[in-house]
């Protein structure tokens, strides 16, 4: 009986564990099966949503191109009628001749435009042209009451040129004008339909440029009418990059595979639509992923159905489990983008092999070259990050096939690599080592479309001659990559003894520039700037100094670099500009000082400044904010709005260094600088360079074209003074007149000008 009560519970034990199996079968498939079917629903969901989110991104680009080509038309437009010889011709006067050439003809070789009218402030016609040729007045049947409108609504929409300063009265009526006292711009675009065709419609004021006075009645404005032909649809398709696109006056109908968005008028009727052959990422992702989810369902599938598959399970999973632990362990030692050792497996490795040559010394020196690439920072923000995280891929990649196998390359983070090679030879070896990885990074990179022309900086140590220590042999060649970085870049440099006094010394000098700001140690001075020809003071511009207790004068050259990698530009500036007005805001002239780009872009900026202005008392009028082209390279938003708010509060903007840097006629055209100063290098080989001096002359031409300043500086030569004047220059500054000079100096020197220039007034 014991034994039958045993073998049942035994029996009993086995049933259950057959039925548990047999539970954990059924349970498993109903659940595979409900989670089959809830990825089926989410994938086909998922590839909809893609399909909507693609066709969404694209009529945004397509209204976001529209709405761009509008307001570039329009500023194209401003440009040329903001010009005294429109009012004398145009507005003033009625010359066909001039007109049909510098409005009717330039308009339709520059901006494309159908048709040009030329109008009165009532909307009537004074004159029309069509593809640059004289039009019959029934060109513009139907159009004077619509024009008309859009010129009314330019009295209180345009405001793109900044706040109205005042009023002046015209003949029949009245007209704003800025701060300078120059009328202000008016003008205003609209999409509407022209002889049954949809067109861009752009209206602007012929105002005057310099002379005011010759506005003396309401102007007369010019009406351009873009029709969107063939080439315009051409122009957005490129821009867009759609195919197939076109003008339709309903939208595409729902089989369509056609994408589209409605074009309205200002009372936000629609009057067309264009549409375009839309693209469908959800039918590609379907068909590369259909067969892998097939193979996915039919897999686990066959595994339920096999009963016996249960008791492999468990060994199926301490199988997957050595395996998950091996790759963690290779994720532990590997960067997980380029597939490279990371830093742990490559000091483990470099430990081993500098013990090595330490114990056999016929195995040669283990050599550390630290690179890393030149302006990541650069290609992150412009092109993004997904465009820096495959260019580190790509370099990755050429290093690995191009360095011999023995080599041991790794990545220790953002764009820096590690490169381990065993050999002898000393500095022979370290200079061939550079030299091959310099030569690697010549060839350009193709990304995403973009060629990217990119150099990459090197540093390089070697052991155990110069230590024995893989965390040193690491730190000295980093100390090597920062001086390659300090040389300039694409460069490499072995390391030096020197090297390590160097980086002391500047780590030195941060902690000393930290405590002469904090202390209040350091200094400005100011350099005369004079007018030509008469030799007048106009202005100073402030220049900071640093006199150490111990080092005696430091040169800006020196600490401003040190400033801007400590990140202490920003209370540097700061500091200047409170000195700066504290010691100016009495004097009766014009005050130049210099921003750095991180002012710039600081998010306080504006409101330290102004915060600045109050506890100073400075007048904004009499300062002069000189930027460098570096400044415009971003032409963001931001610094755009940032200089133009400079302007509302007063300030004068100068583009310092102008012809060295990122020297662009667009962004001259985007913001209005008050002043342009030519760098010192034009000036100094204005003697015996003849491109130094053509050059010279055309930035002369230009800033005056676009009615700014010119200061050349560097001046130190009576025979630079002669060529700079006859170039045109109003203002020069350089020690032929005056150095920089204390505060002090500075306002005695003014004072005895001003004393000077009122003698000779009455003199003469």
């Amino acid at each position: 009986m014991a034994i039958g009560y045993l073998s049942r519970a035994t029996a009993l034990r086995r049933t259950a564990g057959v039925l548990r199996s047999s539970w954990i079968v059924v349970a498993t498939f109903l659940a595979l099966v409900a989670l089959s079917v809830a990825l089926v629903a989410s994938f086909s969901n998922s590839t909809r949503i893609a399909d909507e989110l693609a066709q969404s991104d694209e009529r945004v680009r397509v209204a976001h191109y529209l709405d761009s080509s509008a307001k570039r038309i329009l500023a194209a437009q401003k440009l040329q009628q903001t010009w005294d010889d429109a009012m004398r011709h145009a507005v003033l006067g009625d010359d066909p001749v001039w007109t049909r050439t510098y409005l009717g003809y330039f308009f339709w070789g520059s901006q494309r435009a159908d048709h040009v009218f030329l109008v009165r402030a009532d909307g009537s016609l004074v004159r029309g042209w069509e593809r640059g040729e004289d039009a019959p007045a029934d060109r513009y049947a139907g159009l004077q009451t619509r024009v008309a409108r859009l010129i009314a609504r330019t009295r209180g929409e345009s405001r793109d040129d900044g706040d109205i300063a005042r009023w002046i009265t015209l003949e029949d009526g009245k007209w704003p004008v800025d701060r300078r006292g120059y009328p202000m711009e008016r003008g205003l675009y609209e999409f509407s339909r022209y002889q049954g065709r949809l067109a861009i419609m752009t209206v602007a004021a012929i105002i005057p440029d310099s002379h005011v006075d010759l506005l003396q009645r309401a102007p007369n404005y010019v009406l351009l009418v873009r029709t969107m032909d063939e080439t315009l649809l051409q122009e957005l398709s490129r821009a867009v990059l759609l195919d197939d696109m076109r003008v339709s006056d309903g939208p595409p109908s729902a089989d369509e595979a056609r994408n589209g968005t409605p074009i309205a008028d200002p009372s936000g009727q629609t009057i067309g639509w264009l549409d375009w052959a839309a693209r469908r990422p959800g039918e590609a992702i379907i068909r590369r992923t259909a067969p892998l989810l097939s193979a996915f369902i039919l897999f686990f599938v066959g595994v339920l159905l096999g009963g016996v598959m249960i008791v492999r399970r468990h060994m199926r999973t301490t199988r997957e489990l050595v395996a998950s632990e091996a790759q963690a362990q290779h994720n532990a030692m590997h960067d997980a983008m380029s597939g490279l050792p990371n830093r742990v497996h490559y000091m483990q490795r470099l430990r081993q092999e500098l013990s090595a040559c330490i114990n056999d010394q016929r195995l040669g020196d283990v050599f550390v070259a630290y690179l890393d690439i030149d302006s990541f920072k650069v290609v992150n923000d412009t092109l993004g990050h997904h465009v820096g995280d495959e260019l580190v891929r790509q370099v990755a990649m050429r290093l690995r096939r191009a360095l011999p196998s023995t080599d041991f390359l790794s990545r220790f983070g953002g764009d820096e690599f590690v490169l381990m090679r065993r050999s002898p030879g000393g500095r022979a070896t370290a200079d061939e080592l550079g030299t091959q990885i310099m030569d690697l990074m010549r060839e350009p990179f193709l990304i995403s479309g973009n060629t990217l022309e990119v150099t990459c900086s090197c540093g390089i140590s070697w052991g155990p001659e110069q230590s024995e220590d893989p965390g040193e042999l690491l730190r000295r060649a980093d100390i090597a990559l920062y001086r390659a970085k300090q040389r300039g870049r694409a460069r490499y440099r072995r390391f030096t003894r020197d090297m390590d006094a160097s980086l002391k010394l500047r780590r030195e000098m941060e902690m000393e520039l930290r405590r002469a700001i904090a202390r209040d140690e350091l200094s400005v001075a100011f350099q005369p700037i004079i007018g030509l020809p008469d030799g007048g003071i106009h202005g100073f511009e402030a220049l900071l100094r640093w006199y150490h207790p111990d080092r005696g004068e430091i040169r800006p050259g020196l600490f401003v670099p040190v400033a801007e990698q400590a990140g202490l530009m920003i209370p540097l500036g700061n500091w200047v500009l409170r000195r700066v007005f504290n010691e100016c805001h009495a004097w009766p002239c014009d005050i130049s000082v210099n921003l750095s780009p991180l002012q710039i872009m600081a998010s306080d900026f504006l409101v330290t400044l102004r915060t600045i202005l109050a506890e100073t008392g400075m007048d904004p009028r009499r300062v002069v904010l000189e930027v460098t082209e570096g400044v415009m390279l971003d032409r963001s938003e931001h610094v755009f709005s940032v200089l133009r708010e400079l302007n509302g509060m007063g300030f004068r903007i100068a583009l310092d260094d102008f012809g060295i840097g990122y020297s662009s006629l667009s962004y001259l055209r985007s913001f209005q600088f008050d002043r342009i100063k030519i760098d010192r290098s034009f000036v100094q080989n204005v003697e015996g360079d003849v491109d130094a001096h053509s050059i010279l002359c055309a930035i002369v031409s230009l800033g005056h074209t676009l009615r700014m300043k010119v200061v050349a500086e560097g001046v130190e030569t009576d025979v630079q003074r002669q060529l700079v004047q006859a170039a045109g220059c109003e203002l020069v500054q350089g020690h032929l007149f005056w150095a920089a000079l204390a505060p002090q100096e500075a306002f005695a020197l003014l004072t005895r000008d001003a004393q000077e220039s009122a003698t000779r007034r009455l003199v003469g």
